[in-house]
């Protein structure tokens, strides 16, 4: 049989279920990755399973998210961190080292591995030949102590690459293409499998570009073949060992196809607040620009940073536009300040910033009121700067320094030639020493908590019938920052739930929380795509503690809806999605749990009158996990015959 790469990994690690798409199919997986804003719930959960070490390949607990120690919060979920990877057989990655997905590109990750993180950009990964998939932190606990990861098998896209790359285009600019042809909700159900002449033309780090930012498709994942470049990658990193070659065979099939000339693509921009508003730059000429912010999983390697800082050596910013800069990793830091690369960026006025997410997740760094922002990131949803009003354009490195030195945006045809893509230089410095490697036997180690963390809440399972509220009627593409807003201030709360649920909904009504608190149950009622974005679990597990048991909408966001089921709240769809009409806030609904069945459909009664038909996708384990009262219940029951 004939393989794409995508299949040929999967087969690889297939435990259960038959490759055919849309069925559910078992991973082993060899990887895994936290950050801090979700690890100290995915470890509290870990040691909720009760499995002595983990029971992967590796696993890395990386702080990347959380640096701003404001208080004894952040702190005390680092110390907690660290200690509990010592116990449990975890690799420690310090604050300040670096951004997770940066850092596992360059340290850890390996073609033809499989890869689960707590954070929706680990398809990174996928840019060196992994398939990499961001998951909830219930969903990553259970794959270390040694659980398939279950999914939809996915239907497999080839998105065909021809010519290469000329003057200010990027790997940015290929990405946000493709956003703008197939939208926020184009990859459900689908890995995006690169292939074609172009690929050649591309390095690692700007495939991980496009694997990394294949998470605003709503896509299961992204992935590169592992080829010459890979191993030229591999080999700068002092990892040639971990190379193989990993590529489609040559009559492999493929479910759908995308063909993109790079050699077409011009600079582009995604428009506030979605990434797949795409325009070219040069339409955007004369808006002036307060902020540029450079950096983030996205765009913070070696040859971005090099490309800016060429830039920056030749002028200086506005003095009307604050430049922020965040390199992805020490490494990268390192590598620029041997080559004399760090003196540009702040002579030329920029701020250089923590090797950390900083501003791309509101940890810092928000704009002025009002203002506009440039930013090589990769979400622009409302409010997640920090500055609600801002309005914030996506763009690559090369188009954001040109922004920053102008003051505005600028047609790309005015800016003269641009530089090439830097190689990476003969001796890469490795930063490997000062990731915190686990002792071989963690027995006599101390776990560390913090008056912060707070223990696990226990939930119940579904009766016969579901008498709730409609608490909230959103609309379409409510992302998870809609859901469970990120920021300094809340994000600090991330390992004590019951506090951070006080936050839910806050920035779209600040009413909800209250009207959640003044009834039994509740459902949320919403549009196209409901939960996109992130992979925090806790936009499922702050509204699952205020007792929202289920979601209706007209459809949902892949990792979201795996997380809803993982707290035990029914994600519900709307078989005509013109009865979205007939649901309004306050409403009584009666759901029959117990007439529900995998795939099928019920009718839920409106009080007062009348009732919608809905369905679901669940397979027969996803309703039975939803009956336990959520996954930890339900692998308790499974072990032990106690939830």
């Amino acid at each position: 049989m004939t393989m794409n790469v995508t299949q040929k990994i999967i087969a690889a690690h297939l435990v259960s279920g038959e490759m055919v798409p849309g069925g559910e199919i078992g991973l082993r997986i060899d990887q895994t990755l936290t950050q801090d804003a979700t690890g100290t719930m995915a470890y509290l959960q870990f040691e909720a399973i009760g499995v002595d070490r983990v029971r992967t390949d590796l696993s890395v607990s990386y702080v990347d998210h959380n640096t701003l120690q404001m208080g004894f919060r952040n702190p005390d979920d680092h110390r907690f961190l660290r200690t509990v990877a010592r116990k449990y057989g975890v690799v420690f990655s310090p604050p300040g080292t670096g951004i997770c997905h940066q850092l596992h590109l360059e340290n850890f990750a390996k073609p033809g591995a499989t890869l689960v993180g707590s954070d929706s950009h680990t398809p990174t990964a996928g840019g060196i030949g992994s398939l990499a998939m961001g998951a909830g932190g219930l969903s990553v606990a259970l794959a270390m102590a040694g659980e398939p990861y279950f999914i939809a098998m996915p239907k497999v896209v080839r998105v065909r690459l021809e010519g290469a790359l000329t003057g200010w285009a990027s790997a940015k600019d290929v990405i946000l293409h493709l956003l703008g042809l197939l939208s926020v909700k184009g990859g459900v159900g689908r890995v995006f499998e690169y292939a074609g002449p172009g690929v050649a033309t591309l390095s690692v780090p700007e495939r991980a570009v496009i694997t990394n930012m294949g998470a605003e498709l709503g896509a299961t994942t992204s992935v590169f073949p592992s080829d010459g470049q890979t191993r030229q990658f591999l080999a700068a990193m002092g990892r040639e060992g971990d190379w193989k070659e990993l590529v489609a065979d040559a009559d492999a099939t493929y479910d759908e196809e995308v063909v993109i000339d790079l050699s077409a693509l011009e600079p582009l921009a995604a428009q506030p607040h979605m990434p797949d508003r795409v325009m070219p730059v040069r339409e955007l000429a004369g808006l002036a620009v307060q902020q540029v912010a450079i950096g983030s999983c996205t765009n913070s390697s070696y040859a971005d940073m090099k490309s800016v800082a060429q830039l920056f050596a030749a002028a200086k910013v506005s003095p009307e536009t604050d430049t922020l800069i965040s390199p992805g990793s020490k490494q990268v830091l390192k590598m620029l300040a041997r080559e004399g690369l760090v003196e540009p960026l702040l002579d030329a006025g920029a701020r250089l910033l923590e090797c950390s997410c900083g501003p791309c997740i509101g940890m810092g760094g928000s704009p002025v009121s009002g203002g506009v922002s440039v930013r090589t990131f990769n979400r622009n949803f409302e409010g997640r700067s920090g500055t609600k009003d801002a309005k914030v354009y996506l763009v690559s490195p090369l188009t954001a320094a040109m922004v920053a030195i102008r003051g505005a945006f600028t047609d790309p045809a005015t800016w003269g030639t641009a530089p090439a893509v830097p190689d990476l230089p003969a001796d890469v410095p490795s930063i490997r020493d000062m990731f915190l490697y686990p002792p071989a036997d963690g027995d006599g180690v101390e776990v560390q908590r913090g008056p912060n963390i707070v223990a696990l809440e226990k939930f119940e399972g579904f009766g016969d019938v579901l008498e709730a509220d409609v608490l909230l009627k959103a609309g379409d593409d409510i992302t998870t920052d809609h859901i469970m807003p990120a920021g300094a201030e809340i994000t600090a709360l991330r390992s004590n739930v019951p506090a951070i649920s006080a936050y839910v909904f806050n920035r779209v009504d600040e009413e909800f929380v209250a009207r959640a608190k003044a009834c039994d149950n509740g459902v949320i009622v919403a549009g196209e795509n409901y939960g996109q974005g992130s992979s925090r679990e806790h936009a499922a597990l702050a509204p699952r503690h205020l007792g929202v048991r289920a979601v209706i909408a007209k459809s949902l966001a892949r990792i979201h809806r795996a997380n809803l089921v993982n707290f035990g709240i029914l994600p519900l769809m709307l078989e005509d999605k013109a009865d979205y009409d007939v649901l309004a806030l306050g409403q009584r609904l009666t759901v029959p749990v117990a007439g529900i069945t995998a795939g099928g459909i019920v009718r839920v009664a409106v009080a007062g009158g009348g009732s919608v038909a809905v369905r679901n996708d669940l397979t027969q384990k996803e309703l039975d996990i939803i009956r336990a009262g959520g996954l930890l219940n339900y692998v308790r029951l499974s072990k032990t015959g106690v939830a």
